[in-house]
């Protein structure tokens, strides 16, 4: 009887011991989120900080505002400059005018003379002295035309300066690229910044990333779109069961990260591989995560 128990007790430790290998996951991992760093693009001085450290915003809206009064002083001194352009293109234009109509004139005495030159009431050198007249006011013409087109580049170039103040302006108003959740802010109403200068870091966290790392062997059993199960500690010493799907596997083999301690220890090449997760709040950015590839997808 004796003997008996000891065979039960052994096969009941044996089917233990399955179920519990079976209850192992296949991978490790840790959870990531794609970070966006915004930055100021224009200098000034802070005029408003409009978000704060973990609030959820949406794409579009203003996060921050930089004071744009250089850059308006300097839109005003563009525009009184292009005025003054604009004055010297109305001069030349005038001036064209004018020369225009003493040329008509000149033209109209040549015709004139030549009637009087065949009634023998003119000369061919006064016919000649007009038609040299004419050329020469051709000529004056033709020079107040090329002013006329230097002023019309410079007009165009101060143009352009407006626009690229115009834009300055338009972007000391920074808002959110993206939808997301702000998770640092590094200016605060009344700081000076300079371009570049980061403002905020944002990352959308409804669906989470996790990197994980399968060995050679596993590989075949993974594909893109799989579904998978996703562990994660609910904070009681248990795991709670989410569903995954399988976004990207790595084509090439890697040593396995320090930070990695998989099922199979002695695997010293692994491949990469991301699981996009639903967010439902619980999920944090590093927090670790395990992989089970489900019966159902195997």
């Amino acid at each position: 009887m004796r003997s008996v128990l000891y065979i039960l007790s052994g096969i009941a430790i044996v089917v233990t011991g399955c179920s519990n290998r079976d209850q192992e996951s296949d991978a490790y991992g840790n959870f990531t989120a794609t970070e966006i760093l915004i930055s100021s693009e224009t200098a000034g001085k802070v005029l408003a900080k409009m978000v704060t450290e973990g609030e959820i915003i949406d794409s579009g809206i203003k996060v921050y505002i930089i004071d744009t009064l250089q850059n308006c002083l300097k839109k005003d001194e563009l525009e009184a400059r292009k005025k003054s352009v604009l004055a010297k293109r109305i001069n030349l234009t005038a001036q064209i005018a004018v020369l225009s109509e003493q040329r008509n004139a000149l033209v109209n005495d040549v015709d004139r003379f030549r009637k009087m030159l065949a009634e023998g009431a003119a000369s061919q050198k006064q016919i000649d002295d007009l038609l040299n007249n004419l050329k020469i006011m051709d000529k004056q013409i033709d020079q107040v035309k090329t002013n006329f087109a230097s002023i019309e580049a410079e007009a165009l170039a101060v143009d352009a300066s407006i626009a690229q103040i115009k834009d300055l302006i338009t972007r000391a108003i920074v808002k959110a690229p993206s939808n997301g959740t702000v998770l640092e802010t590094y200016a605060e109403t009344g700081e000076a910044v300079a371009p570049g200068r980061f403002l905020l870091k944002l990352a959308d966290l409804r669906t989470m990333e996790l990197k994980a790392y399968f060995s050679g062997d596993q590989l075949p059993k993974l594909k893109i779109g799989q579904v998978v199960e996703v562990l994660i500690d609910n904070g009681d010493g248990e795991m709670r069961i989410l569903q995954g799907t399988i976004s990207w596997i790595s084509s090439n083999a890697e040593f396995t990260p320090k930070i990695i301690q998989t099922r199979e220890e002695r695997v010293s090449l692994v491949y990469a591989v991301k699981i996009n997760v639903v967010n439902d709040g619980t999920i944090k950015i590093n927090m670790p995560g395990e992989i089970r590839i489900t019966k159902k997808n195997s």
